[in-house]
């Protein structure tokens, strides 16, 4: 399993918040800082601060000192830099992870609220390895269209890499609280062959019904607040150390972007929010993935007992909590 500590990613920009209000407090600009401790390079501080790069523990101790930081916080902040430099140890808990894989996997390690919205794919969360396969292939044609052979590793490694970050949800007491909105486009089959996609929307039944994750489809007729069209997908992390950043990640097509800035992960707090409030309830998206199955060539006919659940046509979620308010 996953560990359930944070990854190394989380403690070095928890280490990085931390020096730089230490440095602000104390009255110290960065250049006043690379001045006094005679460091050649002005970015190693930024690199430092904005968790960019592995601390050196010497280094942590050297800020530490000319900050004037007491006995607690240096013992904490000490030990937050050993964890931000073991990147092989906490790897070795993941039975394969590919370089690709690995940026999604140190977010979601010390999750306590994971919350995504996607319009168009299944996040890689959610994700069977066949649609995986699909998803992985499709993707790295476009590259060698654009003569960019992309990643070096094969399909399969990457699938299996995926694989490995979905034990997370099934991690047992301390597994994450997992919230999906998924637009109805992204189940249909446009998406993949219709034995590809029966699997997948299975695999979301079963996932459904676990007590920490709870999936909304969006119907494509459906009005979000006065018409509001997500721009892009999106990801959000809340942490079980509340001490750690919240962060938003968002997805770009080709480039990702990643953030902690208040602003912005209070505007993506308010977008899901409303998207939670248009989209089909738990219980109803179940009924509706059930039956979406059963209508793919080649399935049985759907059947709503295994899955304990009526088959009442389906309503709009109600308001249940803001986002904002936690």
């Amino acid at each position: 399993m996953p560990p359930a500590s944070p990854s190394p990613i989380l403690r070095r920009r928890r280490l990085g918040v931390v020096l730089r209000r230490l440095r602000e407090t104390a009255g110290f600009t960065g250049d006043q800082v690379i001045e006094r401790i005679g460091w050649a390079s002005a970015s190693k501080l930024s690199r430092l601060e904005n968790g960019r790069s592995r601390p050196d523990p010497e280094d942590v101790r050297v800020l530490l000192d000319l900050y004037q930081a007491d006995g607690a916080l240096r013992e904490e902040l000490l030990g937050i830099t050993q964890e931000a430099g073991d990147v092989r140890g906490w790897l070795r808990n993941f039975p394969v992870m590919t370089e690709q894989q690995r940026g999604f996997a140190e977010l979601e390690a010390g999750c306590a609220v994971i919350s995504e919205y996607n319009p168009v794919l299944v996040p890689g969360l959610l994700q069977t390895a066949a649609y995986a396969r699909i998803r992985i292939a499709s993707a790295q044609e476009v590259d060698e269209g654009a003569g960019d052979p992309g990643s070096t590793e094969d399909v399969e490694t990457q699938v299996q890499a995926r694989l490995a970050r979905q034990t997370l949800l099934s991690r047992g007491p301390d597994a994450p609280q997992y919230t999906a909105v998924l637009e109805e486009a992204a189940l249909c089959g446009r998406t993949a062959p219709p034995e590809v996609l029966r699997e997948q929307l299975a695999q979301l039944c079963e996932l459904a019904i676990l007590p920490n994750v709870t999936l909304h489809v969006l119907p494509q007729d459906t009005r979000i607040g006065s018409w509001y069209l997500p721009p892009t997908a999106f990801s959000l992390y809340r942490f079980a150390d509340p001490q750690d950043p919240e962060t938003v990640a968002i997805e770009g097509g080709f480039t990702d972007v990643m953030s902690t800035e208040a602003k912005a992960l209070n505007r993506y707090k308010v977008v899901f929010e409303w998207l939670s409030t248009a989209a089909l309830s738990a219980s109803d998206t179940l009924s509706w993935l059930i039956e979406a199955t059963g209508r793919l060539p080649g399935s049985a006919a759907p059947s709503t007992v295994a899955y304990g659940t009526a088959t009442a046509p389906p309503q709009r979620r109600r308001h249940s909590g803001r986002l904002t308010e936690r």
